[in-house]
């Protein structure tokens, strides 16, 4: 199967329900296969119930759990997962680290639905080319 014909599942964590919706709605309108939680112990506890994710999308900033802790634990059991770190703070990704790792990214809050899609689909497929036309500008 072709990587434009695949369908990806994205997990969604953010403590924000505005954001995760628009997460949702942007990535569920794109052909993404979603899957929410409102923090990352719900994420957690998500995992073994659910089939494989091909992504996370997550705050860097919540209440319970770092982002980059949750991407940690979830990468030991995923080790093919990609991480995008949607976040206010990027500066924060980098308290104790020089440099993302391969199968990491971040997009800055606020980000438009076409920003969104863009970082995916790079981190995903590695190219826009499957976005929708009216995302690809």
């Amino acid at each position: 199967m072709s990587a434009a014909a695949r369908t990806y599942h994205v997990l969604i964590v953010d403590d924000e329900e505005p954001i995760l919706r628009f997460a949702e709605r942007a990535l569920g309108k794109a052909g993404y296969e979603t899957t929410i939680a409102p923090s990352a112990a719900v994420a957690l506890g998500l995992q073994p119930a659910e089939p494989s994710f091909d992504l996370l999308l997550t705050d860097l900033v919540m209440p319970d759990m770092h982002g980059d802790e949750l991407a940690r634990r979830l990468c030991l059991q995923l080790p093919d997962l990609k991480v995008l770190y949607l976040t206010g703070f990027p500066d924060r990704l980098f308290a104790e680290r020089h440099a993302l790792r391969s199968n990491e990214a971040f997009v800055d809050k606020p980000v438009t639905v076409a920003g969104l899609l863009e970082a995916v689909s790079l981190l995903l497929i590695g190219h826009t080319r499957g976005l929708p036309p009216a995302i690809r500008g």
